[in-house]
């Protein structure tokens, strides 16, 4: 759970304007091996690194998908945006029940530690409220915040 809550927190940092730089020099091969032995099917790879992790963002069957390594070539977290559509039933039977005035903002699936995360950015005139869903159990919230008028 530590894990997924590390992972969780780089990609918010990622998403939100982040440290990382273009690859070149700062991926070190140890992580592009690991990536390609981990997916080898994948195109248009590109990567960025921040201080403890890699990210490669690439094209995996018309998909694209977001890999996050730590800096020792330990796959970490394997992430990819989704319409809302695409969550498990009862999850989306949960959010249009709970949060039916709010509009989706971002959704995207987490997949680390051999199991399926999804995380939810919705917004209303008031406020962004970000949820999380451990599985398919269901919603918690992970984050509120008022929206500066």
């Amino acid at each position: 759970m530590k894990k997924m809550m590390l992972v969780w927190a780089l990609m918010l940092t990622v998403g939100i304007g982040s440290s990382f730089a273009h690859f070149s020099e700062t991926v070190s091969q140890e992580v592009v091996n690991a990536f390609k032995k981990d997916f080898s099917g994948a195109q248009d790879v590109s990567w960025e690194s921040g201080k403890t992790f890699a990210k490669a963002t690439f094209k995996m069957n018309d998909q694209v998908m977001f890999a996050y390594y730590s800096k020792e070539g330990e796959l970490q977290a394997t992430t990819r945006n989704i319409i809302s559509a695409q969550l498990p039933i009862n999850l989306l039977a949960d959010l249009k029940k709970s949060y039916g005035q709010y509009w989706i903002t971002d959704l995207f699936e987490m997949a680390a530690n051999s199991s399926t995360s999804y995380y939810i950015t919705l917004q209303d005139g008031e406020q962004n409220v970000i949820l999380r869903s451990n599985g398919a159990a269901g919603w918690e919230v992970y984050k509120k915040e008022k929206k500066a008028i």
